[in-house]
């Protein structure tokens, strides 16, 4: 029987038999839906999926017509790893006119809001420039971050220390206090952004620090659209599920921790955001077709319940894409192209 090279969640290389790649797709949407509580791919879908994965071309794309345009997160960073010392305004222009970005987004290189609210002076001119020069849409982008209001990066007793002795109540009183902290940067550096000609704000890595961030990214996008009724507003997550380290947190009367992305994706729309990012979490020490398959299923059920685009998160560890700095071509592409075919997103 003939073996074909897939990769594992980490990267790395392996050969599986077509009913090898079969029974991980199957094991990945049943591990999906048994999760979110939600239907597993169809017998023609996961067919698709073993045709994918059984085809031995490197990169793969979308059938025409099937096309999607694509956000992006940090993206003025992106061309510094490769240590090429251009401007910020330069890597936009190759992005947009070299690249064929769909996006723009501008950020700060320390990527967090509490820390952009500092450079606001510098920001604000670069924006205003960025949008001279350029013609698509352009986003700012930061993370909600919110560890950085607790000891030792802000004021906060850290409720990482509270929790492990027993102190409940205090630490959700930090959170309590970090929430404030955090939607204050949030909808300042928003509105800074917005006046300065950014067509949007990018919340990017939302609820890294659990149900308490994710409330606080929520009420900061409530709060910038009431105040921006045109302003768009995409929200990508840092995972398939909200982690309940407050616990009792709750928006517009749906309480957030153990929330999944069709979920996730309802409070969102109701928070005001214009563009939903869910992110499934890639399993290192499973295969490739395994966390396709069970990216694709919550993906799909996110997609089909959303009244706002759906542009999935797919890259360093998310979406069935392998953990690596740079994920290899045929990972990516066979990812991306599910996704966009079964899921009929809007974007990635």
């Amino acid at each position: 029987m003939g073996k074909y090279p897939v990769r594992f969640g980490d990267g790395g290389r392996v050969e599986m038999t077509e009913a090898e790649i079969r029974s991980d797709l199957e094991r990945g949407t049943e591990d999906a839906a048994e999760r979110g509580n939600v239907p597993t791919l169809s017998e023609d879908e996961l067919t698709y999926l073993l045709d994918l994965f059984k085809c031995r071309d490197r990169v793969v794309g979308v059938e025409e017509g099937k096309e999607c345009c694509l956000t992006y997160d940090n993206m003025t960073s992106k061309i510094e790893r490769a240590h090429i010392a251009i401007s910020k305004h330069q890597q936009l222009q190759i992005f947009e006119r070299a690249l064929g970005a769909d996006t723009l987004e501008l950020a700060h290189i320390d990527y967090s809001f509490k820390q952009c609210k500092h450079v606001m002076i510098y920001e604000k001119p670069n924006m205003e420039q960025a949008v001279l020069y350029t013609i698509a849409p352009i986003f700012y982008g930061a993370m909600p971050n919110m560890g950085l209001y607790s000891i030792p990066d802000g004021p906060v007793p850290n409720p990482g220390d509270l929790l492990p002795k027993g102190k409940f109540e205090e630490a959700k009183a930090s959170y309590d206090q970090m929430i404030e902290y955090s939607v204050k940067d949030m909808v300042y550096v928003g509105s800074q952004m917005y006046e300065a000609g950014a067509d949007g704000i990018n919340f990017d890595t939302t609820a890294a620090s659990g149900d308490a961030e994710f409330f606080a990214a929520l009420t900061a996008a409530r709060t910038l659209k009431d105040k921006y009724p045109e302003m768009g507003i995409e929200m990508g997550m840092s995972g398939e599920f909200i982690l309940g380290m407050h616990g009792e947190i709750e928006y517009d009367g749906v309480r957030l921790a153990g929330l999944y992305p069709h979920d996730q994706v309802k409070v969102a729309q109701k928070a005001g955001v214009t563009i939903f990012g869910p992110a499934i979490n890639t399993v290192t020490n499973e295969s490739l077709p395994w966390n396709i398959a069970r990216s694709i299923t919550w993906t799909k059920a996110c997609s089909e319940i959303a009244e706002i685009p759906v542009h999935a998160n797919l890259g360093m560890g998310v979406g069935g894409v392998p953990l690596t700095l740079e994920p290899p071509l045929d990972a990516l592409s066979r990812a991306s192209k599910a996704h966009v075919e079964i899921c009929r997103l809007d974007g990635l």
